[in-house]
């Protein structure tokens, strides 16, 4: 699915922003302007219209509201229902409706195929991070006014279906700067390239140069009273001169820590007779976060036919999580009770894109612009302790920077499409561009502090030899041709070159079809190929993780170390996607869409299977790390990423909204989402001493710690000045192969070829707001999501961690936080 092309029409332009003509079947909602956006989600998979003839509605209102302009091709005329991939546009107000303050919740509260971690480890928990049909997130690109997003440099260390990835932090672009996001479940290689495995995600900014809008909201976790949560943001328009407009947004976000307070949190380590807290370990948490987002957009013409535009976004943000308790055996002279280290993050992200544009450059318009976009981390622990320089110096910082990331990318593009006719019969639309990317990756390491004689609990920090710059250079082209060789059946062709300085060459292309047999019933298929390149962080990161028993290295591919134990050089991912289904309007107002997809992906990046005892020790001292003195030799472990094998991911995307128009009792709008995903190990890789590359915990990963199905069913009633929402979300099974840990018997205890199969059971949560509009100035609201308080099964004993690791982290299901109640208030002047 990795070469899908895409090209979305809503780019920075001097038009305002199309929030006015988005709603449901594409019908207005008679509501104040100011909040015209309250719209179901669109589905491009419900239209029948073709898009080079006459629009055959009943309603021409209804049309023109449609036109949220994306496709799957290069033809630049397609609106959202006539796209020949699957498409859903999801409006500004289904994310306030969501609940959620964070993009990447709302995100995945509203489409069944989109999935986030519910719990992470150290550094992963302090970086949001999704997955589109089960896969890494680093096989979904991210998009802004449909150019490419960097990531962050945050890698995820420790072992699990995300190992290894460097996602787009959606949470750091600013919520109330968004008009729309249009989901795409076919990918867009051939437009974009490498990272379209899954599916693309394109976020569409405001461009209004009028109005300001205000938005606060807050809440807390109802049942424990803790994760406390508030947001405050604003942004308005500008007129600049005759054409032009400037957009200006700002967000403050502030999640106090949620900490489980379940007793069954009881450490395993605690006797009677001991004084310090059986319940003082607070791991099983979500993070503290502060975060500051701005961003601020332009477009202005140059002459009749050249316009330049831009949008530079900024995001600072702080956050910290808790990690298990150390007892106080530790440190005696400095935590006399023990203690509980914290991890801390302190990032700078921004991005920068500018460009001009124009038409009628001999007969095709054009779009030349350029990016650079950065994530700069600084990483630390505070509450700490280096307990050897304590014992051999006598004294130790107990805060200390562990290591700095920075990932950058320069991006510039130059794209042109014209239409025209062949043998003045045949509608055709030829699109080319070319693309230059420079990635960077630097690493700085750690205080010495955190890393000689063993290293800060917790988190050891990175030591000279893990340090490093690097780069390298990527160079593509496309060409794409959108044919209509009937009026109601389109034919798309696209192919894409890419030049990598460190992964080599790279061929990819498409084809997808279209065809209306009426204005009610359509069908549409596509096959393509994909290649993603290992990225910077997956070549080149190391680092140790030292737990209160043990210690976990992740070797850096490319060293040394990691051959010491099987590693091999790292190769790109190869995807073949195959897709196809059919679009319904039984009745006016009623949409149905049938979409089965299969994506084979070869090759697949994730972490190795673990290495341990003496073995993994040696490995890990190689990279010049010294281990903390007192571990279990049997729960040192190390592992490295590699292509561990290939998988066939098999699913099924329906989708069906219905306007039921009550009359005086005012309007009632339906919608039904479900995904069924399915991924299954095709075939394992082995190293260079011929041994399985996976483990039944990695395949595990791999294959079932995604939900097997998720369905969400929405109810949106209006009337008057009121609005209620109503969602149930049922997420499917997930399961996962879960290690032994300090209760389980002497021969099964960090083992990394016995596990304990574990099934998260189906779970459904039920969500409900209630809304007032006062008048065209002022919208209030109240809600709860989860109303019920569904929380995931707690582990057996005997794969708990300490006492403190109830749930399983892996499986991406449901979150451990409970109910929680909030309260929102939007103005519009």
């Amino acid at each position: 699915m990795g070469t899908v092309s895409l090209i979305i029409i809503v780019t920075p332009t001097l038009a305002a922003t199309t929030t006015s003509k988005v709603s449901l079947h594409g019908a207005r909602h008679s509501q104040p302007a100011s909040d015209r956006q309250t719209a179901q989600t669109i589905s491009a998979k419900s239209s029948t219209r073709h898009i080079h003839s006459p629009p055959k509605s009943r309603d021409a209102a209804k049309d023109k509201a449609e036109e949220i302009h994306v496709s799957g091709g290069h033809s630049y005329l397609r609106i959202a229902r006539d796209s020949s991939i699957p498409v859903t546009v999801i409006t500004s107000a289904e994310l306030r409706r969501s609940g959620q303050i964070n993009l990447a919740d709302a995100i995945a509260r509203i489409d069944p195929a989109i999935t986030t971690q519910a719990q992470g480890w150290d550094s992963a928990a302090l970086t949001s991070s999704i997955r589109m049909r089960g896969l890494n997130p680093n096989e979904v690109l991210i998009l802004v006014d449909g150019k490419r997003r960097h990531t962050t440099g945050n890698i995820v260390t420790d072992s699990g279906p995300l190992q290894g990835s460097t996602p787009v932090d959606l949470n750091m672009i600013p919520t109330n700067a968004i008009d729309h996001i249009e989901v795409l479940r076919d990918g867009a290689g051939t437009r974009y390239g490498a990272d379209a495995v899954a599916g693309v995600i394109n976020i569409i900014t405001k461009k209004t140069a009028h109005g300001l809008n205000v938005v606060t909201d807050t809440g807390a976790d109802a049942y424990n009273g803790d994760g406390w949560r508030y947001r405050i943001g604003a942004d308005g328009g500008l007129k600049w001169g005759d054409d032009g407009f400037i957009h200006l947004n700002g967000e403050v976000y502030h999640k106090d820590f949620f900490i489980s307070k379940s007793r069954a949190t009881r450490d395993h380590r605690w006797s009677e007779g001991d004084t310090w807290d059986p319940y003082s370990d607070h791991s099983v948490s979500t993070p503290e976060e502060t975060r500051e987002n701005l961003s601020i957009e332009w477009g202005k013409g140059i002459t009749d036919k050249i316009e330049t535009y831009g949008l530079i976004t900024y995001a600072h943000r702080h956050a910290e999580t808790n990690q298990h308790y150390r007892l106080p055996s530790a440190a005696p002279s400095v935590y006399p009770m023990g203690f509980a280290p914290i991890e801390t993050i302190e990032e700078n992200d921004f991005q920068a894109n500018l460009g001009v544009k124009g038409h009628d450059l001999f007969g095709f318009n054009w779009d030349l612009s350029t990016l650079y976009g950065e994530d700069d981390e600084d990483l630390g622990v505070k509450n700490t302790i280096n307990s050897n320089m304590l014992l051999n110096q006598g004294a130790s910082p107990t805060r200390v920077r562990t290591s700095s990331y920075r990932l950058s990318q320069w991006t510039s593009n130059f794209d042109a499409h014209r239409g025209f006719k062949i043998a003045n019969t045949v509608p055709v639309t030829v699109s080319f561009g070319a693309e230059h990317r420079l990635e960077m990756y630097h690493i700085k390491a750690g205080d010495p502090a955190s890393y000689l004689n063993g290293g800060t609990a917790a988190w050891a920090g990175l030591t000279e030899q893990s340090a490093g710059s690097w780069q390298r250079n990527v160079w593509a082209g496309y060409l794409d041709a959108d044919f209509h060789p009937l009026e109601h059946w389109s034919l798309d062709f696209a192919g894409r070159f890419e030049h990598y300085t460190d992964a080599g060459n790279a061929e990819t292309g498409k084809v997808s079809t279209r065809y209306d047999f009426t204005k009610r019933i359509a069908v549409r298929a596509t096959i393509s190929n994909g290649f993603r390149a290992p990225s910077l962080p997956e070549y080149y990161f190391s680092s140790l993780n030292v737990s209160p028993t043990g210690a976990t290295g992740l070797l850096g591919a490319t060293g040394a170390a990691a051959s010491q134990i099987g590693a091999t050089k790292l190769k790109a991912e190869r995807s073949t996607n195959v897709e196809g289904g059919f679009i319904l309007e039984p009745i006016d107002d009623f949409h149905v869409s049938v979409d089965v997809y299969q994506i084979n992906i070869r090759n697949r990046i994730n972490g190795s299977n673990y290495t341990s005892g003496q073995t993994a020790y040696d490995a890990i001292s190689q990279t010049g790390i010294t281990l903390p003195s007192g571990l279990d030799l049997s729960n040192v472990q190390a592992n490295y990423l590699a292509n561990i094998g290939s998988t066939r991911t098999q699913g099924l995307d329906i989708q069906a909204d219905y306007r039921w128009r009550l009359r005086r009792y005012g309007n009632l709008d339906l919608s039904l989402m479900l995904n069924l995903n399915r991924t299954r190990m095709q075939h394992i890789n082995s190293n260079a001493f011929g041994q399985s590359l996976a483990s039944a915990q990695t395949i595990a990963y791999l294959t079932t710690a995604s939900p097997r199905s998720k369905i969400i069913l929405n109810a949106y009633w209006t009337k008057d000045k009121w609005d209620v929402n109503i969602r149930e979300t049922r997420y499917g099974q997930t399961s996962s192969m879960l290690s032994y840990y300090d209760l389980a018997p002497a021969n099964l205890r960090y083992s990394t070829t016995q596990f304990a199969p574990f099934v998260n059971t189906p779970v459904w949560l039920t969500d409900l707001e209630v809304g007032y509009r006062a008048n065209q100035h002022w919208h209030f609201a109240i809600g709860a999501n989860n109303i019920f308080n569904m929380r995931p099964r707690k582990v057996n004993p005997i794969n708990n961690y300490l006492g403190a690791s109830i749930y399983d982290a892996h499986g991406a299901n449901i979150g451990f936080e409970g109910a929680y109640y909030y309260g929102r208030i939007n103005a519009t002047f």
